[in-house]
């Protein structure tokens, strides 16, 4: 038997944890993604309930009064956060669930479930990290400087996770993490015990 996870990817913005999750998507049909809660607008081709679910910010923080959210966190003015109700329902189906957050995101939830992973994903080179924030075209200069700021901070915290993927070659990232996933879900845990030992407890 197999345990059911949650593996969290965080990288500094422009880093390619969205890309990489994408991927793993594609080649795991099984797996499921954590699509986290937010108050900013959508961007062209998104879609509510499946890149984000959109909220107003008096509902979001309704949420955040009823303790709905396992982690939540205000970036950029708008706030992001993750659903208990979707964690605990994906945790019932003992599927792989992969989440895209931050290092914060990352911290509180791998407090609150015993079940999660944390993998920090790094650019290859400062440089490459500068290319791939130009290449969304979606900021202003201003506001690429700021992020770029805030991804030095982030790199500095990968010492904080499980484990530092450099994110370099897409199908090279992409089986380091598949073979984290297997040594995880493998991993000597209560609820993982063996068929056969069970029945020799009962013998």
């Amino acid at each position: 038997m197999t345990r059911s996870l949650l593996v969290i990817l965080s990288s500094p913005s422009g880093g390619g944890k969205t890309t990489i999750c994408r991927e793993l998507l594609r080649r795991h049909p099984d797996y499921l993604y954590s699509v986290s809660a937010t108050t900013r607008p959508p961007r062209p081709n998104e879609r509510n309930g499946v890149d984000y679910i959109f909220l107003g910010e008096d509902e979001f923080q309704k949420k955040i009064e009823a303790g709905e959210l396992v982690e939540f966190s205000k970036v950029y003015n708008h706030h992001y956060g993750t659903l208990k109700g979707t964690v605990n329902e994906n945790l019932e189906q003992g599927r792989i669930t992969l989440f895209d957050l931050d290092y914060n995101g990352a911290a509180n939830l791998k407090e609150s479930y015993s079940q999660a992973v944390t993998i920090f994903l790094t650019p290859p080179s400062l440089e490459v990290l500068k290319k791939r924030l130009i290449s969304r075209g979606t900021d202003s200069p201003e506001v690429l400087e700021g992020r770029f700021r805030e991804a030095l901070k982030e790199v500095n915290l990968w010492s904080n996770y499980d484990y530092v993927v450099t994110n370099d070659e897409l199908d090279s990232v992409v089986a380091k993490i598949e073979a984290i996933i297997v040594a995880e879900s493998c991993k000597v845990v209560p609820e993982t015990k063996p068929k056969l030992l069970k029945e020799l407890e009962r013998s």
